[in-house]
């Protein structure tokens, strides 16, 4: 089983995580911030991953510093517990409608960050979520986890729905790029022989 616990404490955040790759959906997720719970159970249940995170940040301050280290430590989990990648699928792709919105999601986990994010979202707060955040939670990620991700949703009405579409498309996404291929079991997904 590939599986990852990262704790990280700063001045400004605590979090604890635990990931499984193969897991079952199953997630105890709490940040402070219910609206990005919610899009992390949701990543958890759509990949079919197993995910443990406590979060608590300095919220009196803002919301930023909890929900960017949420990004990196998950991003931290996926790379210490994808080991040395071989095998992997490595790159995944997802489109989804929900209801009205359409988002499509395209990761690379070959070890090179790059974040392009368009969710067309202009409220300031998604739930309790300060919108803009979102695309930071991202950047933690692709930074920690040596992946690009491209997320953008084409075209909808509701904010929810176009935040929660990349996350699911996010989640579906990754599972792919996250699985392995028994044919290549042994080989890196590069010709460079380094990811």
């Amino acid at each position: 089983m590939r599986t990852a616990a990262i704790e990280r404490y700063t001045k400004e955040t605590q979090i604890r995580a635990r990931l499984r790759i193969e897991g079952r959906g199953r997630y105890n997720i709490t940040t402070g911030v219910r609206f990005l719970d919610h899009m992390l159970e949701l990543f958890t249940r759509h990949g079919g991953f197993d995910l443990g995170l406590q979060a608590r940040g300095d919220l009196d301050v803002d919301q930023h510093h909890t929900v960017e280290d949420v990004g990196i430590v998950l991003g931290q989990c996926f790379r210490k517990a994808l080991g040395d990648r071989k095998g992997i699928n490595r790159a995944g792709y997802f489109v989804l409608p929900m209801d009205e919105t359409l988002a499509v999601v395209a990761v690379d986990l070959g070890g090179r960050p790059a974040l392009v994010y368009r969710d067309l979202v202009r409220v300031r707060l998604v739930g309790d979520l300060q919108a803009e955040l979102v695309e930071d939670f991202f950047s933690g990620f692709v930074n920690h986890a040596g992946a690009n991700l491209h997320a953008r949703v084409l075209y909808g009405r509701s904010n929810h729905h176009k935040i929660e579409a990349i996350f699911k498309c996010f989640a579906r996404a990754m599972k792919y790029a996250c699985s392995t291929d028994r044919r290549l079991r042994n080989l890196l997904p590069s010709t460079k022989g380094l990811l």
